[in-house]
């Protein structure tokens, strides 16, 4: 049995119903219970058959004609108990069977919400937009490759105000291990996660550290872990120029080794260290592109030389991203690549907000949106290599 599922504008799929629950299988295969398995499917089939918006109702009638069935899947998502954490190793697993991973790339995402009473909704400063919106703000683990991203795992924040509401922790049935952690904290949990699961994965980290103050802890702990990274910082971070014979640049540096603003750093070797590009834009064409960058070392690592660079045509250092790397040794077209992947995969989380209706999920429990967000990137890595022809960057250049 198969029908038609919407994939991108003016473009249809085939959804294969029988391939959908054996992904299910597969992916929840450690739920305990037998209708827990069950109703996997059933959401599953429901997220990828619902055209619009995806309430518990339209979700029940698409996938097994019948709306009364909606109580079933809201208890199976809301008030169940079983883990998402193997589920979602399962599926990052399904996915690098079917994908070639040029990178783990972790945003971290703004997501407006109406009301105040879905879990972890708090007013929160938007970089991307300027303004001071209600929202949900959540980091993401995806797969990435060129033309394609797969979120495998995820992050809620919970503001000090969640955390400390006794009355509301138990009304969202956040646990008692849950805090309210940054944004990269919540990052290098995420990596931390999938290390575990698949060991040291043969290719870099591109990470969102700017809420970070220092990001030393972050860099060391990837480095700990034996992960190449590329990672956007905040400008204020305070760097040391690295006038080490391996670093391999003009005097730039700051008086007696002293710190300053990565921002700054920038600048200060603006006349030396300004080189271009060449890459791919999104029409196919090739377009030139100037770096700006300075070897530096970072005041609370004691060893350790860095790569810090800014595209030059998003503005003065400061006011662009600024990214600080380990990779000081790969050309810039492949640093370049990385970033790409970073804003690529907010496009993907933004897609599967937007046109697929998948994060919209109004339930007021933790557990039940983080089960929610396991069983919408099933559904979205099934949109994208559900069939056998779908494999996504077959032939892409895996990092050493």
């Amino acid at each position: 049995m198969s029908v038609s599922l919407g994939r991108t504008p003016g473009t249809t799929a085939q959804v294969d119903v029988h391939a959908v629950d054996g992904l299910a299988d597969e992916v929840f295969a450690s739920l305990p219970r037998a209708d827990q398995r069950r109703w996997a499917r059933v959401y599953l089939r429901g997220l990828l058959l619902t055209q619009g918006k995806k309430s518990m109702r339209r979700l029940a009638e698409a996938a097994v004609g019948s709306a009364s069935a909606w109580h079933s899947l809201q208890q199976f998502v809301n008030a169940s108990t079983w883990s998402w954490d193997a589920p979602r190793s399962a599926l990052a697993s399904w996915v690098e069977r079917r994908a070639s991973v040029r990178a783990w790339t972790v945003p971290q995402i703004v997501l407006p919400k109406r009301g105040d009473r879905l879990v972890g909704v708090h007013q929160r400063f938007d970089p991307r937009t300027g303004r001071t919106v209600n929202c949900q703000a959540i980091t993401a683990l995806l797969l990435s490759c060129p033309g394609a991203n797969f979120p495998v795992d995820w992050h809620m924040h919970l503001p000090p105000e969640w955390v400390s509401d006794e009355r509301a922790r138990q009304e969202a049935r956040i646990p008692p291990t849950a805090t309210s952690e940054p944004g990269w904290r919540l990052a290098l949990d995420l990596v931390r996660r999938a290390v575990r699961r698949a060991g040291e994965p043969g290719v870099p980290v591109v990470a969102d550290l700017s809420d970070a103050d220092d990001p030393s802890a972050a860099v060391a702990e990837l480095e700990a872990l034996g992960l190449d990274f590329v990672a956007e910082i905040d400008p204020r971070v305070q760097v040391i120029a690295d006038e080490s014979p391996l670093a391999h640049h003009r005097s730039g540096r700051s008086r007696n080794g002293a710190a300053i603003s990565a921002a700054r750093s920038l600048e200060a070797n603006r006349r030396w260290n300004t080189q271009t590009a060449t890459i791919m834009g999104c029409d196919g064409g090739f377009r030139h592109t100037r770096i700006l960058w300075a070897p530096v070392r970072l005041p609370a690592v004691l060893q350790g030389s860095y790569r810090l660079f800014a595209v030059a045509d998003e503005g003065v250092a400061g006011q662009g991203p600024i990214w600080l790397t380990n990779l000081t040794e790969r050309r810039w077209e492949e640093l370049l690549e990385l970033v790409v992947l970073q804003a690529s995969a907010r496009v993907t989380v933004d897609c599967m907000n937007e046109r697929f209706h998948y994060l919209g999920f109004s339930g007021r429990s933790y557990p039940g949106w983080h089960h929610h967000m396991t069983l919408v990137s099933a559904a979205y890595a099934y949109s994208r290599l559900g069939g056998p022809a779908l494999a996504v960057g077959a032939s892409v250049y895996r990092t050493a």
